[in-house]
């Protein structure tokens, strides 16, 4: 299959080349490529006033936030998790010694369903580490309640939730931290990168110690840090892709509507609405496929996509829970997950970004529509 001709499921926000050269000629007269330089700063600043967030540390990717987050809030022994994610989510508990515990997922939006949350606290769980999936925000009100009652901490996994607001109101403010990916896949990015939102200076503070090798100055170590830092290069690419993010995520809201139209009649194909009061981002557009009523099971339509160059992804599959890290814990077990189960067995993400043009969108749609039940 010739790539050129293919629609794949994102393509990167770009930046005009043009407007980047300057910045890499300025990084060379500087001559200062990382550890806090002058991008760097700029752009932290300029994403807590994009994204309405107080503070806000920059990551060379977006599994660091999320492990430097459990070091900054000392989390131990249990931490309560989705197994409906990708497997960094998991991961960063893994790298820090900790227990995930698994709990089943809402069966419409996959994210973690609270109602399963309190059936899980052991004397052992010190935390619960949400994932807003696919940016489709939590029940962030009904977790941290059960957090207040418990005493427990909540770290979200926000890698898809750039942008997104609830009333009005950034969903990367709900919980003690939360944690952004900026990978190149993402609705915006910074080729490679990540970031972490915090609430107060101190904790700020904390946090650039740990991803800087745990220095506070130039002889002082506080902290057994790691090197989570981003350079002047990404930083300066960053701050420009910021022009143009909203632009990017009009198109795909734009992409979205033309498959919801398209779709909405198609027996056997579910989709995810728009939520009341929740500013999206648009970041993926999963479909669920019931093999039954739809005639064709997912992964046979997977394949029929890639036939005709539509690639797609199975996007949560398989299960974080069935990895082998992971799948010999008790909370692992298939009974007790059958929602996340079925969502995984189910999904597939269709191409979703700013270049997709109607000729593409009509593609996807005819490799699902035609020759089925469209009524």
């Amino acid at each position: 299959m010739n790539i050129q001709s293919s629609i794949t499921v994102t393509s990167p926000l770009l930046p005009p080349l043009e407007e980047f050269t300057p910045c890499l000629e300025d990084i060379w007269k500087r001559k200062w490529l990382t550890n806090n330089g002058h991008y760097h700063q700029e752009l932290e600043k300029a994403l807590c006033e994009y994204l309405k967030v107080p503070y806000i540390s920059l990551f060379t990717n977006g599994t660091l936030p999320l492990i430097c987050a459990l070091q900054a809030m000392r989390i131990t022994g249990e931490v309560i998790t989705t197994p409906y994610s990708f497997v960094a989510t998991t991961h960063a508990l893994w790298w820090n010694g900790i227990k995930p515990v698994f709990v089943d997922v809402d069966p419409l939006t996959g994210n973690m369903d609270p109602d399963k949350i309190e059936a899980a606290i052991t004397p052992k769980t010190t935390a619960i580490m949400p994932v807003h999936v696919y940016g489709q925000p939590c029940d962030i009100e009904r977790i941290q309640e059960i957090a207040d009652t418990y005493g427990l901490k909540v770290i979200y996994d926000a890698a898809h939730a750039f942008g997104v607001e609830k009333d009005g109101i950034s969903i990367l403010n709900a919980g003690d931290m939360a944690t952004l990916s900026f990978h190149a896949t993402k609705v915006y990015n910074t080729i490679e990168g990540g970031a972490l939102v915090c609430h107060d200076a101190q904790t700020k503070q904390r946090i650039d110690y740990i991803k800087n090798f745990g220095f506070a100055n130039e002889t002082t170590v506080v902290a057994p840090g790691i090197n989570g830092k981003m350079d002047e290069l990404r930083s300066a690419y960053g701050l420009l892709s910021l022009k143009y993010v909203d632009e990017a995520i009009e198109k795909r809201h734009q992409v979205a509507i033309c498959y919801r139209e398209a779709l909405k009649d198609v027996r056997g194909i579910r989709y995810l609405d728009d939520s009341f009061g929740v500013k999206h981002n648009y970041s993926y557009f999963p479909i669920f496929v019931s093999e039954r009523e739809y005639g064709m099971s997912r992964d046979a339509l997977y394949e029929k996509m890639k036939s005709v160059g539509i690639y797609g992804r199975r996007y949560f599959y398989p299960l974080i829970s069935t990895f082998s890290t992971y799948k010999g814990l008790e909370s692992s077990r298939k009974e007790n997950l059958p929602n996340a189960y079925k969502m995984a067995d189910e999904v597939i993400c269709l191409p979703m970004h700013h270049d997709l043009n109607q000729a593409d969108i009509e593609k996807v749609l005819n490799s699902i529509c035609i020759d089925y039940n469209k009524v």
